[in-house]
């Protein structure tokens, strides 16, 4: 789950981390009584006004603004509140901003010797051990620094039966040329950083830039912040800061439903039980001729409600041609599987105007045939997958 720039931050400061500080607004008016109550907060004459939306480059699309007065922050929190905001990580046609942050200037003026550096905390999948990654060259696409300077990036493992080390924490302030009074406070914000990133289950903690002022003081002024789905449970504070608004609509229904479901840009829709076979299926489709127009997950059970909603999710995509239900009868039994196709079609009628291929293997998969056979449905049904393949052919022939 992705978090908004200023809700990362709302955690960081909780575990210690020094922040650039702001407040969130949805309106230009509630945009100047933000810059009003940080003026009374901090002392700040300036203010950074940021579009508040799950993608990085926001300052490349307009979405960035620096305004030297509260006149200022009114008529830019105007334009870009409702504004499509177009950056290297949207679609061509944007993103809708719903709010704004208003966050206190924290580069104080005419002077040089602000520094800015880059770092983050995620999972190393090579060794299966979380990592810190940090470059001296902050605010930059960190993309662009690995491909033209990679000597510019480090990183540092961390041992999870000891966790992360002062040695360590020094070693990136020395690696970053830090000495002094700011060695020791990028120490804190390295240690501070690594607890937030543990303590909340996340799976990305990237803070660019991190800003150290003239004055040694370390802050983070970005925050970019996945929590780990899994953790949900234990989480159900952060999990109430879900925007859905940020997410495809088709997803966040599917995930209404139970249903695991990613978009994608093909033609044929497919619908299976289990990680794994979905992928499998995906690349069944992609040598049929066809493209997978979706991955769907409809996890243990498949029964005629559970199999109608994920028809119905699949079809709100008008590309989809055709469908392919795959599942394996393992827990769930081949022929449940095939009275739920059945009935589900049967539910729908016309509203389900595309082919549909069911290939069943594993307990009663013969019976769950036999049910899709005799139904007089134009449901194509298979055991093998080569069957299935031929049939995916046949029907985008």
């Amino acid at each position: 789950m992705n978090l908004h720039e200023y809700q990362g931050k709302e955690i960081l400061s909780s575990f210690g981390v020094r922040v650039q500080k702001g407040i969130v607004a949805s309106t230009a008016d509630e945009a100047v009584e933000a810059a009003k109550k940080l003026t009374e907060q901090t002392g700040t004459e300036w203010y950074v006004v940021k579009a508040q939306v799950h993608a990085g480059g926001r300052g490349k699309g307009g979405g960035v603004k620096l305004a030297k007065s509260i006149d200022e922050v009114r008529d830019l929190s105007d334009k870009i509140i409702g504004m499509m905001l177009i950056t290297p990580q949207t679609k061509a046609e944007g993103k809708l901003v719903n709010q704004v942050a208003i966050f206190e200037d924290v580069y104080y003026p005419g002077k040089s010797e602000n520094e800015e550096y880059y770092m983050s905390v995620l999972l190393n999948r090579a060794t299966g051990r979380n990592m810190i990654m940090y470059s001296t060259e902050g605010g930059m696409d960190i993309e662009t620094v690995a491909e033209n300077t990679p000597h510019l990036i480090f990183t540092e493992e961390i041992d999870p039966k000891v966790g992360l080390q002062g040695f360590q924490a020094r070693k990136i302030a020395f690696n970053l040329g830090l000495s002094g009074v700011a060695l020791k406070e990028m120490m804190k914000f390295v240690t501070a950083l690594y607890s937030a990133y543990e303590g909340s289950d996340a799976s990305l903690f990237e803070i660019n830039p991190v800003l150290k002022t003239s004055d040694d003081k370390v802050l983070a002024v970005d925050a970019k912040v996945s929590i780990d789905a899994n953790s949900s449970y234990r989480h159900k504070n952060l999990f109430a800061l879900r925007d859905t608004r940020e997410e495809d609509p088709t997803e966040v229904e599917a995930d209404s439903f139970g249903l695991n479901y990613v978009k994608l840009d093909g033609n044929v829709g497919c619908m299976v039980n289990g990680a794994g076979l979905a992928m499998a299926t995906m690349d069944l489709i992609k040598q049929s001729g066809g493209d997978p127009a979706n991955f769907l997950d409809v996890g243990g059970t498949a029964d005629a409600e559970r199999v109608e909603k994920g028809f119905r999710i699949i079809l709100s995509d008008p590309n989809v041609k055709a469908i392919l239900v795959n599942i394996f009868g393992g827990i769930v039994r081949g022929d449940r599987v095939a009275q739920g196709v059945v009935d589900a079609s049967k539910s729908m009628g016309d509203a389900l105007n595309v082919p549909v291929i069911v290939r069943l293997q594993g307990t009663n998969a013969i019976e769950g045939k036999k049910i899709i056979d005799d139904s007089g449905l134009k449901v194509h049904s298979a055991i093998l997958f080569e069957d299935a393949a031929k049939l995916v052919n046949q029907v985008l022939s």
